[in-house]
């Protein structure tokens, strides 16, 4: 971003200094007088690949930032062991009542008198 800065405007220097040569040399439509370009699509064209430029290095520099972090073998990590402790809980004990027990209807009607 700081190259940016000092850049444009020596780019814009550069431009003025050279009107003339571009004018008639690297101008794109200098066929076409009535669009009055005077040079300034190729001033466009040099900012434009300005920046592409600036977009490349801007990716370079943060996958290298990026690289550098993930690879970086400085960093020693110790881990340390720490003692398991094991509670062991009372066994519960379940009891299953299936409800598919056959019944006999039997035992309910015929048993000995309740007092």
């Amino acid at each position: 971003m700081l190259v940016k800065v000092w850049v444009i405007p020596l780019l814009y220097l550069d431009f003025e200094i050279r009107r003339e040569y571009i004018i008639n040399n690297l101008c794109e439509n200098k066929n076409r007088p009535q669009m009055n370009c005077d040079g300034k699509c190729y001033l466009a064209k040099r900012i434009a690949s300005l920046d592409e430029q600036e977009k490349r290095q801007a990716e370079k520099t943060y996958m290298s930032r990026l690289i550098d972090q993930v690879m970086d073998q400085r960093v020693h990590f110790t881990f340390v062991q720490q003692p398991v402790v094991v509670e062991w809980l009372p066994r519960a004990v379940f009891s299953i009542a299936s409800c598919f027990t056959p019944r006999v209807a039997v035992e309910d009607i015929f048993h000995p008198p309740l007092v």
